[in-house]
């Protein structure tokens, strides 16, 4: 078994990438973008589950997306931030576990490491809601999520597979839908970031009275309008300095 001395467990859409979870089907499925973008603020605002979100929005597909659609999208409309390939790479080179713990489909992220459009994280967790078969480009470790509050039970379990110290982790989020992640973290004497924080995190941890250590990139106010070409300037190995230092390892570096 693989030796990780630190764990960082990462929201991905709109924290890591500019893309939101539902955004492939809207590509493919354009007719549906205004009821899929609804569907979307509605449970990032914490009104609606993961899995009623899910199930509206598969509810509105005449079909899933087969493996050549998702890859026509991602040919078109891949994207994640500057930086974000070098941090993975760099926690990769150090023995740190990357694992990525999203509200999007496992079959987008099979996808993503087929097309070696990102390094491969040593686990991911992700909603099977669309999910391909297994191949040899898949993360070593997969869970699946099936509601927000399975953010944490995964990130602990991965922890606990690897024995990482509570000390050792990092959660990182940006929206309400990661509160319940952030409320675990604080309750293990982890570390919270919150990636391009959005105003609903916000209000989550203030009324949890949970602590976010580092805000980064863009943190939006109430009723601010999304900047996602500000967004793309930030880049993500500004990261590594305070991973650095949390992790108390001075030979960490890019």
């Amino acid at each position: 078994m693989a030796k990780y001395r630190g764990l960082i467990s990462s929201d991905w859409s709109e924290c890591l990438s500019p893309n939101g979870p539902f955004d492939c089907m809207a590509f493919v499925y354009p007719e549906h973008t205004s009821e899929l973008t609804a569907i979307f603020k509605q449970y990032t605002g914490n009104e609606i589950s993961l899995s009623v979100a899910m199930k509206r929005c598969l509810g509105l597909l005449p079909a899933l997306l087969n493996a050549d659609q998702m890859d026509d999208y991602l040919d078109r409309k891949y994207a994640h931030y500057t930086g974000v390939s070098e941090l993975i790479e760099a926690c990769l080179s150090n023995n740190i576990l990357f694992m990525i713990n999203t509200t999007g489909s496992m079959g987008y992220f099979q996808r993503v490491f087929a097309k070696k459009l990102l390094p491969r994280v040593s686990a991911l967790s992700a909603h099977p809601g669309l999910i391909f078969p297994d191949s040899k480009s898949d993360p070593k470790i997969l869970f699946k999520l099936q509601e927000i509050t399975g953010k944490p039970i995964n990130t602990a379990l991965a922890a606990r597979h690897f024995q990482i110290p509570p000390q050792n982790i990092l959660v990182m989020g940006d929206s309400g839908g990661d509160g319940p992640h952030f409320k675990w973290a604080m309750e293990q004497n982890a570390i919270c970031v919150a990636s391009m924080a959005k105003p609903s995190l916000k209000v989550f941890c203030a009324r949890h009275r949970l602590k976010i250590h580092k805000y980064f990139g863009i943190s939006y106010e109430n009723g601010e309008p999304r900047r996602e070409a500000d967004e793309m300037q930030v880049d993500f190995k500004e990261l590594v300095p305070f991973i650095s230092d949390r992790l108390n390892d001075q030979k960490y570096s890019l």
